[in-house]
């Protein structure tokens, strides 16, 4: 392996990092608060106007994998610097789009900046000191929360003292800092050897993601039986269906799905992708209900400040329960703590469905959503580091976080459909009604993540033989629990549970 490029201000390396992770992380955000703001000014319904999100969602389930291979080599800083540039363009032109498909078209931009994080963290994972690698990884993955929670407030002033535009022209601003930070602090490659992108995994892993989310978002416009509904829904399962079966004999995959044979590393991404559609699924419906206006006879007529403040909380407990998840992994293992997550976000949501008309429900249900999301993706990691050989375990990473953002996209796209069937005919608004039912399913679909984490993790212990890497925190260290025998063959029944 080569030896890793030089810095130029060592200093400044991790403030960058963590001010790039940062912009884009508030910038994803953006779509979620303004989804009301943007169907009144577009004359659209909320469903539709949904798609701000689901379009972020989708562009990020591919922009993951794409960067971390185009990231490779000596490009590292050309990849970081390309998706920003994406997020500026798709910023300008979310700022100036006069109707709602460019509007789309730049949110799907923006969206490139959600592959970003993993780029910053194989930076500072080949670049920090030994002393402050911890830290440093540790402070990066916070930044996450710490956007979502600066965002949705943020986005609230401004769009409310202004319009939806400035939020955009806000992100513009952000994107363009992001890109000169880049550019001075961040080294030009890698030690990583490259390897070629597979192109064709992309087109068709995107072109499955799309055709899936439409039939599911339009799918109650155009008729559930329709043929275009039934055409999107067997032409998405087609392709993906072709894209796995690519990717298991792809010399370098843009995903090595292989993995997936490791009962452990499936409970894992199953969980993830389910418990990634609650979350969208309390996070959209929070910020619908309590914007809605005056005179629908239900919700809060909460202004975009106020409605900031009411998300707020999720952040909180993100946080919390990220710390206290790797406290009880260190005591009972990973995938005993893997249920606790999704049936927290289950419990949040049905709650919601029965009593989301007194306001500290509401605020007490965006902090569950934050403690079941972050109990979840502490978990995760551990879970997968200890059951894939060290060579895959970037890979293996990266496959997980993907599934959490198509189960975003598809909790964001279900919500949307649900919205449409419940809108009576003439309105733009949907009844009442509609939230409860989309609580509901979406509590159904948390639930059998509950059941996945339950019921698909092996028996016996099967981990690998491996050193820790040292950019694991302490907490997650004691969490990966004692180093597995240096003989693979050899089961230890019951250490993981």
């Amino acid at each position: 392996m080569a030896e890793p490029p030089s810095l130029r201000r060592p200093r400044a390396l991790l403030p960058s990092l963590m001010f790039t992770s940062l912009t884009v992380s508030v910038i994803s955000t953006l779509g979620a608060p303004m989804v009301p703001t943007i169907a009144r000014e577009q004359h659209v319904s909320l469903g539709a106007a949904q798609w701000v999100l689901t379009a972020t969602l989708l562009a990020g389930a591919v922009a993951g994998p794409v960067l971390g291979r185009l990231g490779d080599g000596p490009r590292r800083r050309g990849a970081i610097q390309a998706a920003l540039l994406g997020v500026l363009a798709g910023s300008v032109l979310a700022a100036t789009a006069p109707g709602l498909p460019l509007l789309l078209a730049g949110r799907a931009l923006q969206g490139m900046g959600m592959g970003l994080l993993p780029l910053a963290i194989a930076v500072a994972r080949e670049h920090l000191p030994r002393r402050r690698m911890r830290s440093g990884i540790a402070s990066l993955s916070v930044t996450t929360s710490v956007g979502a929670g600066i965002g949705y407030p943020m986005t609230g002033v401004i769009a409310q003292h202004a319009d939806y535009r400035a939020g955009f022209w806000f992100a513009a601003l952000l994107s363009a800092s992001a890109l000169l930070v880049v550019r001075w602090a961040v080294p030009a490659g890698s030690s990583t050897p490259r390897h070629p992108l597979d192109v064709a995994g992309a087109v068709l892993l995107c072109s499955a993601l799309a055709l899936l989310l439409l039939s599911l978002s339009q799918g109650m416009i155009w008729g559930a039986g329709s043929a275009t509904t039934l055409g999107c829904l067997g032409g998405g399962v087609v392709l993906l269906l072709v894209w796995f079966l690519q990717a298991r004999r792809a010399a370098h995959p843009l995903v090595d799905v292989r993995l997936m044979r490791n009962r452990a590393v499936l409970a894992a991404n199953v969980t993830a992708l389910l418990t990634g559609v609650g979350m969208f699924g309390v996070l959209s419906l929070v910020n619908l209900y309590t914007q809605v206006p005056e005179g629908a006879g239900y919700g809060f007529h909460l202004s975009l400040t106020a409605t900031g403040l009411v998300l707020l909380p999720m952040s909180v407990g993100s946080v919390v329960a990220n710390r206290l998840a790797n406290a009880l992994v260190s005591r009972r293992g990973p995938l005993r703590v893997l249920p606790l997550g999704p049936l927290i976000v289950t419990l949040d949501l049905v709650a919601l469905a029965l009593w989301r008309d007194h306001m500290p429900v509401l605020v007490l249900g965006t902090f569950l959503l934050g403690a079941g999301v972050g109990a979840a993706y502490a978990v995760m990691p551990l879970l997968i580091v200890r059951h894939v050989p060290p060579s895959e375990t970037g890979s293996a990473t990266s496959f997980n976080q993907v599934l959490r953002t198509i189960g975003g996209a598809v909790g964001s796209a279900a919500i949307s459909a649900i919205m449409v069937a419940f809108t009576p005919a003439g309105s733009l608004l949907p009844s009442d009604t509609g939230y409860t039912a989309a609580l509901l399913v979406t509590a159904g679909t948390t639930l059998l993540g509950v059941a996945a984490a339950v019921v698909l993790p092996p028996r016996r212990d099967t981990s690998f033989p491996a050193t820790v890497s040292p950019v694991v925190s302490r907490g997650s260290r004691a969490a990966l629990g004692p180093t597995p025998p240096a003989d693979p063959g050899v089961i230890r029944r019951g250490s993981d549970r």
